[in-house]
């Protein structure tokens, strides 16, 4: 059996009553769930894992709730909102192998999830848990892919959404993508971490329930990436993951993971866990190299690398103490590395945003510096879709795409010179 034991606060671990909805304790600490596991037959939880594979409609076709067991043992089936999320790619690329000089690498696609980022894994399970109690107005602040998850679900369980977009440094298609799900989104001056502090302090008094990744169900549903991954893999991870950070409850939610995964006897050992920072908006790192326990915030952190662009990530004492526990490691990189390590994964025929590219620049810069060695394994994570920032695309394609645009009509002679005849 898995039970739900307890919501407590991870700063204090004083405990709180579910209908809280989940922000932070009165100490200021992010709240998490704590399940109880007793009894559990791990080996007969693999075979349901896999049996539900086969499904195609209801709760358990999803990639997220085929581990409910795992993830949200209480919720009734009834409460779900899903639209089949996760169940995404896992691919080998070997131009990206070469370029990075590794014995083997995965990309896991969450990037092929329904609103195209990995946001829909813990999505699902936030506006469940939220509907489950009866909310029907959901907000987040969020620079984009958080904002067009929430509002696609919402939109699925007849319900509202509130979505707090900073007016500068966003992709304008995520905000598109939120507008055409139906959200009211409401444009600000200042940063993703002042829409935060916003709602932390309105939004129980606008009846809002809070989709950010400070509320703990959203971490329950990022689980099942790691989840996923290990499944595809036999149930035998890599001696990497590597993983953009911005907000880091990414990182948080794998370590969570993996953690449980072990105790239970999924797998046999942990792998390590990479953390790639954009390099204009890199606090976390910047405290792992300067020796820090704190974080010092990025009052202005900037890159092009959008879904990343946070300069006070809520979940950093959550990612610090995972890195200290299990064997990790922090790296940034520049803008210009990420768009190198982009051109070779939308050149692989995967493709990914900005953001996701950091991690193969990010891995990239890891081997050469000896931390990750040749002969090891990594799968690096892919959060968001290709067409979720198409400003780089054309920034970055669309000049010489011109160059090759004829001014008459098709011409014979000059296609052959354009491909070497």
């Amino acid at each position: 059996m898995v039970e739900m034991a307890t919501i407590a606060c991870y700063d204090c671990g004083k405990r709180h009553e579910e209908e809280d909805a989940g922000y932070r304790c009165e100490c200021g600490g992010l709240l998490e769930i704590i399940h109880k596991f007793k009894g559990v037959d791990t080996e007969r939880l693999k075979r349901i894992f896999h049996e539900r594979l086969s499904e195609r409609t209801g709760p358990y076709a999803s990639g997220v709730w085929r581990y409910k067991e795992l993830i949200y043992p209480d919720l009734p089936e009834e409460a779900i909102v899903t639209k089949y999320e996760g169940n995404t790619g896992l691919y080998r690329s070997e131009s990206i192998r070469l370029a990075v000089g590794m014995r083997e690498i995965w990309l896991k696609a969450q990037s092929e999830n329904p609103s195209g980022s990995f946001k829909d894994n813990g999505m699902t399970v936030a506006v469940s848990h939220g509907r489950a109690l009866g909310y029907s107005r959901f907000t987040c602040a969020s620079t984009g892919n958080t904002s067009s998850s929430l509002a696609m679900y919402a939109a699925l369980a007849g319900c509202e959404s509130f979505v707090l977009v900073p007016k500068e440094q966003i992709s304008i298609n995520k905000v598109l993508q939120t507008l055409a799900y139906g959200a009211e989104t409401i444009g600000f001056d200042g940063t993703y971490d002042d829409g935060i502090r916003f709602y932390e302090r309105y939004g129980r008094e606008l009846g809002w329930y809070i989709c950010n990744s400070i509320n703990p169900y959203r971490i329950e549903g990022q689980k099942s990436i790691v989840y996923e991954l290990a499944q595809s893999m036999d149930w035998r991870l890599p001696d990497w993951i590597v993983l953009p950070g911005g907000a880091l409850s990414n990182v948080t939610a794998l370590g969570k993971g993996l953690k449980e995964l072990l105790a239970l006897g999924f797998i046999e050992r942990m792998p390590k866990i990479a953390v790639v920072q954009a390099e204009g908006a890199s606090p976390f790192h910047a405290m792992r190299i300067e020796g820090r326990r704190e974080l010092v915030p990025f009052e202005r952190p900037s890159t092009i690398a959008t879904a990343v662009n946070i300069g006070h990530p809520p979940s950093w004492k959550k990612a610090r103490d995972l890195l200290e526990s299990i064997g990790g490691t922090t790296c940034s990189v520049t803008d210009g590395e990420i768009l190198e390590a982009k051109r070779l994964i939308d050149r692989s025929g995967i493709g990914c945003e900005p953001a996701s590219a950091a991690t193969v620049a990010g891995l990239r810069k890891l081997v050469a510096s000896g931390t990750v060695d040749r002969d090891e394994t990594a799968a690096c994570i892919l959060t968001g879709n290709l067409l979720k920032d198409t400003d780089i695309l054309r920034h970055t394609l669309w000049e010489d795409a011109e160059r090759r645009t004829l001014t008459t009509k098709l011409n014979i002679e000059t296609i052959k010179g354009w491909i070497g005849l």
